[in-house]
């Protein structure tokens, strides 16, 4: 087989590795948000209990929750990757950044990477295995001209 068939073939995949993706990703940000909320499937570090409620942390762990949900379903994916990408770079610039500009020494690489991929799927979409693709939502969005995605000529025309 040539490069080039192989490459086709995999690129075939891309739909399918783009569910796959959110579909773990979002798992184990819901598990985030079942952890601040309810100690489950372990507590919030120190002392293992829970955010009090209607505190930030809180707020945040009903967002990752709900979120997390709806995303590893697939439904509404763009609005709420939108808004849990923006909670992402929240928690990073308030919690993490001022201890140090590098993730891996703030503890922040979590946040800094759900950031970005959820900001991905704001704009791609959840993919052929969501159910926003059967209710038959386009993979991505079309201007009245019918292009999709930015412009390639590089005068945003």
């Amino acid at each position: 087989m040539s490069a080039r068939k192989l490459v086709a073939r995999w690129s075939a995949w891309g739909p399918y590795l783009r569910s796959a993706l959110r579909i773990v990703a979002a798992f184990m940000f819901l598990l985030a948000g079942t952890t601040i909320l309810f100690a489950f499937p372990s507590g919030m570090p120190p002392d293992g209990g829970t955010a009090p409620p209607m505190s930030q942390i809180w707020i945040g762990g009903v967002l990752e929750t709900l979120g997390g949900a709806l995303l590893l379903v697939g439904l509404f994916t763009r609005p709420v990757a939108f808004v849990l990408a923006g909670e992402m770079a929240v928690a990073y610039f308030q919690f993490h950044f001022p201890k140090s500009f590098w993730p891996v020494m703030n503890g922040g690489v979590d946040a800094a990477l759900y950031c970005f991929v959820w900001l991905y799927f704001s704009a791609a979409g959840g993919g052929p295995w969501s159910l926003d693709a059967r209710r038959g939502e386009r993979a991505a969005p079309r201007d009245a001209s019918g292009a999709s995605g930015p412009s390639r000529s590089g005068t945003g025309s």
